[in-house]
């Protein structure tokens, strides 16, 4: 197979086992169907048959075509019994799968700990369960549970495990770090004995206990593993999985091994935020490859030197993983940052003009109120745009009401009224929300919708209130940070106020605008870039 790395994805199974992760069959089947467009090569769908949203998803994926071969997963036979008669085995076969996963013993101490069985009946297990799968014609990939630490404590007997499913006919031996706690120079000495002693392809599956995922993975495959299990983020038990995100392209544009196609490889930053939102699992924005800030720049040295050529501080082009370079702007930047962003804008600004200095002062002022930019790309652009004359004010406020009521025995319940002008007609909305916040977006977007019909493609993502002046309690500002998405992007706003609620309709305006902004630049043909907030010069 040379430098052909086979790509296994275990997000919808064991990534599903990490804490706050709870996925519907329908989250799954558009998962899946993510996954499939990235390009890899095994989808491992869950247990067939296990409860009843795995049984609704593996009907419902059977009669979509993906190129990549969706895998069940289950275990060995149960011990003292026939692999015919076990339901598990014969589930996976019923399903129709093309490839399976089972799970298997390979350290000593779990044979006699946890399945209470002896050495031998534990091959028998697995020799007969993979034999079974075979002729059923079903690919069989096993998973040799705790591979590592039974090899560290009992060598012979593990790689003994391997050799029996081997002979049974299995097509992938994966040996997995279950517990997480090999060092990569250990994944290599033992991955590189494995791949002299076996005929059939190895593959290697790590967790990430000891914050070495990545690394154990990139080592395996250096001493010959050729197939890859992860998950998307590393989603997964305890510490999580190994993150495929960061194995894909460091296999591939450091590696000098292929995975996907270079074009899959730009789809990988939106896949891993589409599946992140899915999940309702926030992606820490400092992800390796597809965090937000995995290409961001703030310190005024560095962003001048990336304005003359990128290598001087980012170690790939972020284009290649479908992510893009920001420049961070605070008060602690400099005018470097102010000139490329806004050159970034497309708008005419040098170090010589005069618009740029008031920018800066501007920005200084305030962040020295409490705003923060660099953690609120969208604000920023709208207030470089304002200040180029290049925005058109969607909607004028008149009147802003909000009323909270509590009843005995109930819960808290929120209404907001809002009155607008837009385009010279006023527009008078009321609606409820479970919470102040909630309910001013809902009556915000009900009296703009039917101007401007695509706020309805995007919503909130997060929300997030930092007080700035402890000291004065709860009269003290503060700052609201808000994300929003439309599933392919997202976007980042601010407001500041010592009233929680106008810093919220701060954050909340600029969201809105911001989204219809950046829909006239997409879809500039479906409205006119006017009523959209962009002013045509």
């Amino acid at each position: 197979m040379g430098n052909t790395i086979s790509v296994f994805d275990t997000t919808l199974r064991d990534g599903t086992q990490g804490e706050g992760i709870s996925l519907s069959a329908e989250d799954k089947v558009k998962i899946a169907q993510k996954l499939d467009l990235l390009g890899v090569h095994y989808i491992e769908g869950g247990n067939p048959g296990s409860n009843s949203k795995d049984i609704e998803f593996f009907q419902r994926i059977k009669g979509m075509k993906l190129n990549a071969k969706l895998t069940a997963f289950g275990s060995t036979r149960r011990k003292n019994s026939l692999a015919e008669q076990d339901s598990s085995l014969l589930r996976i076969v019923e399903s129709g799968v093309p490839a399976a996963t089972l799970v298997g013993k390979s350290w000593d101490f779990h044979v006699h700990t946890a399945l209470q069985t002896t050495l031998e009946e534990n091959l028998s297990m697995i020799y007969d369960s993979f034999a079974f799968l075979k002729r059923n014609g079903v690919e069989a990939i096993f998973d040799a549970e705790h591979f590592f630490d039974g090899y560290k404590h009992n060598p012979e007997y593990a790689l003994s495990v391997l050799r029996k499913a081997q002979d049974a006919g299995a097509d992938w031996i994966v040996l997995c770090d279950t517990n997480g706690g090999t060092l990569p120079t250990e994944i290599h000495d033992i991955v590189t004995r494995v791949a002299s002693e076996l005929n059939s392809p190895i593959g290697i599956h790590t967790h990430n206990d000891c914050e070495l995922a990545v690394a154990n993975t990139l080592a395996a495959v250096q001493a010959g593993a050729r197939q890859i299990q992860g998950t998307i983020n590393g989603y997964g038990e305890r510490c999580g999985n190994a993150n495929l995100c960061s194995i894909i392209p460091n296999l591939q544009l450091k590696m000098d091994y292929r995975c996907i196609s270079d074009d899959q490889l730009q789809s990988l930053t939106k896949t891993a935020r589409y599946i992140s939102e899915i999940a309702n699992v926030h992606m820490p924005v400092a992800q390796p490859y597809v965090g937000n800030a995995a290409f961001a720049h703030k310190g005024g040295i560095h962003v001048s030197a990336i304005m003359k050529d990128s290598k001087t501080y980012e170690h790939i082009r972020p284009e290649l993983v479908g992510n893009k370079q920001r420049v961070l702007v605070s008060e602690l930047a400099g005018q470097s940052n102010i000139i490329s962003k806004a050159q970034e804008l497309g708008l005419d600004i040098n170090a010589n003009n005069e618009k740029t200095k008031q920018i800066m002062e501007r920005i200084k002022e305030l962040e020295h109120q409490g705003y923060q930019f660099e953690g609120a790309d969208a604000s920023l652009e709208l207030l470089l745009r304002d200040a180029f004359g290049e925005m058109k004010e969607i909607f004028k406020l008149e009147s802003l009401k909000m009323l909270v009521e509590k009843t005995n025995g109930h819960g808290m319940n929120a209404e907001a009224i809002v009155k607008v002008n837009i385009d010279g007609q006023a527009v008078y909305m009321a609606a409820e929300g479970n919470g102040p916040v909630n309910a001013l977006n809902n009556a915000l977007r009900k009296a703009l919708e039917t101007y401007y019909p695509s706020i309805n493609d995007f919503h909130l993502s997060d929300y997030k209130v930092r007080v700035i002046d402890e000291k004065d309690a709860t009269a003290a500002k503060v700052r609201v940070l808000m994300e929003s998405t439309d599933f392919k992007n997202t976007w980042n706003t601010v407001g500041v106020s010592s009233n929680v609620i106008e810093a919220s309709w701060e954050a909340l305006v600029d969201s809105i605008r911001y989204a219809l902004l950046t829909k006239s630049k997409v879809d500039s043909h479906d409205e006119p870039r006017e009523q959209l907030g962009l002013v045509n010069h």
